[in-house]
């Protein structure tokens, strides 16, 4: 059963009763003549009104019950009391109308034809009595038939097509909620996606500062005791360890530096992505004494979380083989072929096997970088063999 407290059904309703209310002036006043019939016709259409009232559930056998007496009500009234074909004509429609609202479309099918049955029956088994005027009278109740038909399909045709649009409006509304329900739950897996990164960034950082600047802090500290110690007993020896301590000193500041970059939200600050590596081979040559060669060629734009992946993939590289790998080559490839982005960083260095190495935070950050975005990263590497790591971004991920 369609609920009536939408606006267009209500608007269906409020027209119900104004066809019974005019079957009902029709009945009082064309011609008034007050009778028992005529109170017998007017209960019948009062009747047939409040059914209104009580509509059928879901069950089927109620909706029938409820559609036999609507028609055993017009009957009765018009083959016992004498209902005028005109009333009979406005509680069809009613008939029909309410069964769009309870029936699908073969059930109001049904309902249509049996109601346009039962007007044409009642009409035209009317006897005439100005046989001189048969014809004629013949004429008008098939034009009447015709008419009621044709009412009837069209009140069908527009009450359907209200269905239609209310059930397009409750679908759209419900993939809304959905939509909701979904935008929220992906914003919880957002944050907690984000909590996850922070934390591991976290203690990346705590690993990099006990392993890097915590050892050069302590070793500069040993320097300059053992400066103190020999400051009175051997001069040359106590200025060669304040000039460790102070290259020491430097170290830390770099690994200071270095700590603040990776914690920027964004790290190329407006420069383009070439630039910014470009400064990253830079800093790496100055602090490695290694002169990496490079070739770099992209698109004229990438979307900002690709450029920032790149970015990052390259800066942890580099730090790895600057604090493990002792190499002496290094190369750098980023390139752009058949849609998609080639990231191929490689180093003549000890190399490790990639088996026995599954909780480095570096590697582990640049596989979930990569994973993030759909792209697919590859270490090759074996003692002895240097390292390869291979990262290749998806045309999809390109559209900005």
């Amino acid at each position: 059963m369609v609920r009536l407290t939408y606006p267009s059904f209500r608007l269906l309703l409020y027209l119900e009763w104004l066809l019974l209310a005019t079957a009902v002036f029709m009945e009082v006043l064309l011609p008034f003549q007050l009778s028992w019939s005529l109170v017998l016709r007017v209960g019948a259409i009062a009747a047939f009104g409040l059914m209104s009232f009580t509509p059928p559930t879901s069950r089927l056998a109620t909706k029938l019950f409820y559609t036999a007496v609507e028609f055993g009500l017009i009957w009765l009234a018009a083959t016992l009391d004498g209902l005028s074909t005109r009333s009979v004509f406005l509680l069809c429609l009613v008939l029909v109308m309410r069964s769009c609202l309870i029936f699908k479309l073969s059930g109001q099918l049904v309902v249509l034809g049996l109601s346009l049955l039962s007007y044409g029956t009642l009409l035209l088994s009317k006897p005439i009595v100005a046989q001189k005027f048969k014809l004629a009278v013949w004429d008008w109740r098939l034009s009447n038939v015709l008419l009621f038909s044709l009412t009837l399909v069209f009140a069908l045709l527009l009450i359907n097509a209200l269905l239609a649009e209310r059930q397009s409006r409750e679908q759209l509304q419900i993939a809304h909620q959905e939509l909701e329900i979904t935008y929220k739950q992906l914003r919880e897996y957002a944050l907690r996606i984000e909590d996850q990164a922070t934390l591991q960034e976290r203690n990346r950082i705590a690993r990099e500062i006990h392993d890097g600047l915590g050892h050069t802090l302590a070793a500069q500290t040993i320097q300059i005791n053992n400066a103190l110690l020999f400051w009175q007993a051997s001069n040359d020896k106590a200025l060669t360890f304040v000039k460790q301590a102070k290259q020491l000193g430097a170290e830390a500041l770099l690994e200071i530096r270095r700590s603040v970059s990776v914690l920027r939200s964004n790290p190329l600050q407006g420069q383009s992505l070439e630039l910014a590596i470009e400064k990253l081979l830079t800093n790496f040559q100055q602090t490695t004494g290694i002169k990496p060669s490079y070739k770099i060629n992209l698109p004229l734009s990438l979307p900002t979380e690709v450029n920032t992946t790149l970015y990052r993939i390259v800066q942890e590289s580099l730090t790895n083989i600057y604090k493990h790998a002792q190499a002496t080559s290094v190369t750098v490839e980023l390139l752009s072929h058949g849609g998609m982005i080639h990231l191929v960083i490689e180093d003549n260095g000890k190399g490790f096997n990639p088996t026995q190495n599954t909780t480095g935070f570096g590697l582990q950050g640049m596989r979930e970088r990569a994973s993030a975005l759909g792209a697919q990263l590859n270490l090759h590497s074996q003692p002895g063999t240097g390292c390869r790591i291979c990262v290749s971004f998806p045309p999809s991920k390109l559209l900005i």
